[in-house]
């Protein structure tokens, strides 16, 4: 038996003057749910993003990518980069390093992130379908990895 989604209010994360608009009530992502979105991002970071920008690990003396991946933290799903440390005091020692983040909306709707230098997660598009969030991350540089 399937277990009933929680209801969230999606606008209660929201300081942006957009906020008015998300003020409905929707329901929670289901773990199957987040399942089915992580397979998605999964098979479109192997299929596009890894050979598009990290086709081989180039080691240097400086913090070099050794690879990308996703994770989610509630209703939010990141985009990773993982660094490995090639400087002498700590070599080997690596971090990750978050470039994009699906923030879910209502449904199957979400908020395109991206990440600011100063630390800082901006809305750069609002209310996209999953599709139409890939789409933007396979042409926009300001939501791909460095």
């Amino acid at each position: 038996m399937r277990s009933k989604p929680k209801r969230v209010h999606a606008g209660s994360a929201r300081p942006d003057a957009a906020s008015a608009r998300y003020g409905v009530w929707g329901l929670a992502l289901t773990k199957e749910d987040k399942v089915r979105i992580a397979t998605i991002c999964e098979a479109f970071m192997t299929e596009f993003l890894l050979p598009r920008f990290l086709p081989e690990i180039r080691p240097t003396t400086h913090n070099f990518p050794v690879a990308l991946t996703g994770r989610w933290r509630g209703d939010r799903y990141s985009f990773i980069q993982r660094y490995r440390s090639g400087f002498p005091e700590n070599a080997g020692k690596e971090f990750d390093a978050a470039y994009a983040r699906l923030d879910h909306v209502n449904g199957n709707r979400f908020d395109l992130m991206w990440h600011r230098h100063t630390g800082q997660w901006l809305c750069y598009r609002p209310d996209l379908t999953l599709d139409e969030a890939l789409d933007v991350m396979r042409t926009d540089g300001l939501v791909q990895p460095l």
